[in-house]
């Protein structure tokens, strides 16, 4: 018997939330055969946004497994090689990616906009225009006696307001890391928790000549620099997307930092903010400071998270992603997961007949192992060689296995593929959450 059979007639499944997480559980839920999933999204419109983001190997086999890899390649690039350095230039370690590392799937270096644009695209093609529903919030949530949720939304179109309520079968939290789900579950969480650290982010179109095919993460115990390509060169210049993204602690005495923390979250400043900080960063003929000049903008963002929780699941009401489980940009590990969530809840979903206890077995698989992760990018992650390397040699070294031998350095790698489930023999027995569905007819 599955949920269907139990109602009689597919359940109502509400998504708050339009982004990443939010598509990728409508989308889930469809092949797992549910047929009344909508996506409310408080934007007016989804559009392009954001910078970019590298999707580990467990996650693009199960975009694969939705059929979206060949959209997803098409504005894509597939990441070979990672590489850390310490901030002197030296080389910490080299680290083959995705299918060069033995995986069925490769990883992929994307903007986030071209994901985001296919997702929404699959959702409005297979489940319908009438799925994706812009310009409507989630201001509040109420368990009814039944279990079932009371949802409150807010609308706006233009200078008209609007509120309304609605009670769907089962309401999925993906509405971010300031979540008003969460929130409704959790009062009086506060806000997420800033760790005292700035990140700066932004996209660069530069020559191919000037960036490396690889990506890189670079600094010491106090700030670094990431950067990589997200597609293939272009245009008569043989241009190349470049994604960076930066992290320092905030000046100290900075008197507008916790304004900025509790005000503009995605705040646009000069490239000259932070340049100085970068200025001589250089890393096999990548330079950094030439990748920031060439922005056409910059945004500063506090580093937060969110503390675990210890519920995500309030009778039929159960959250995903940054919902959830908000983490440190460690490890390129925010999206991954937010993937993998929403076709964990999907294929619990579909093998109970109560919708609460499909929650709850969701929950059970996925909440230990993302409150594991969130601890260990608390830690710093796999970035942990790069203060390790400056702990160990702050002026820089001839040969990084003078300072960390080979074994402690792919031990640290190892220890966070495992935790995260990238590794390649896990990923490589497949996806776990296929959904066999009945013969029709």
């Amino acid at each position: 018997m599955s949920l269907h059979t139990a109602y009689g007639r597919s359940p109502h499944i509400v998504i708050a939330g339009g982004g990443i997480a939010g598509l990728t559980t409508a989308l889930s839920l469809h092949a797992a055969g549910f047929e009344r999933v909508s996506v409310v999204e408080a934007a007016a419109a989804i559009r392009p946004m954001g910078a970019g983001l590298n999707l580990m190997p467990n996650a693009v086999r199960e975009l694969d497994a939705l059929g979206l890899l060949d959209a997803l390649e098409a504005g894509a690039l597939r990441t070979r090689e990672l590489r850390y350095y310490h901030r002197s230039g030296g080389l910490i370690s080299r680290e083959p990616r995705g299918l060069g590392a033995g995986h069925r799937w490769p990883q992929l270096s994307v903007h986030r906009a071209h994901l985001q644009q296919v997702l929404a695209g699959a959702v409005r093609a297979r489940l319908g225009a009438a799925a994706l529903v812009t310009g409507v919030r989630v201001s509040g949530v109420e368990p009814l006696p039944d279990g079932r949720p009371r949802l409150r939304l807010e609308h706006r179109s233009g200078a008209v307001r609007g509120r309304a309520s609605l009670e769907p079968d089962v309401l999925v939290g993906a509405d971010g890391i300031r979540s008003a789900v969460r929130a409704a579950l959790h009062p009086g969480e506060g806000g997420p928790p800033w760790n005292g650290m700035l990140v700066w982010r932004g996209v660069s179109r530069i020559p191919a000549r000037a960036i490396g095919s690889f990506m890189l993460i670079a600094g010491d115990d106090r700030q670094k620099a990431v950067v990589y390509p997200m597609g293939r060169p272009t245009g008569p210049g043989r241009e190349v997307l470049v994604n960076w993204a930066l992290a320092r602690p905030a000046e100290t005495g900075c008197a507008s930092a916790e304004t900025r923390l509790r005000g503009d979250w995605d705040r646009p400043v000069p490239v000259e903010t932070f340049l100085p900080f970068y200025e001589g960063w250089e890393f096999d003929g990548v330079r950094v400071p030439d990748i920031l000049r060439a922005a056409d903008s910059a945004h500063e963002y506090p580093m937060v998270d969110r503390e675990p929780l210890d519920r995500w699941t309030h009778g039929r009401t159960t959250l995903v992603g940054d919902a959830a489980h908000a983490m440190h940009p460690t490890g390129s590990n925010g999206a991954t997961q937010s993937i993998v969530d929403a076709r964990a809840l999907a294929h619990a979903l579909a093998r109970h007949d109560d919708p609460a206890e499909g929650l709850a077995a969701y929950e059970a698989e996925r909440r230990p192992a993302m409150t594991a992760l969130q601890r260990a990018n608390r830690r710093l992650g796999p970035e942990a060689v790069i203060a390790l390397a400056h702990e160990r040699a702050p002026h820089g070294f001839t040969d990084i296995h003078d300072v960390v031998p080979a074994e402690e350095l792919a031990a640290v790698a190892g220890r966070y593929a495992t935790a995260g489930a990238f590794d390649p023999d896990t990923v490589n027995q497949g996806s776990p959450y296929e959904v066999p569905l009945p013969a029709l007819g």
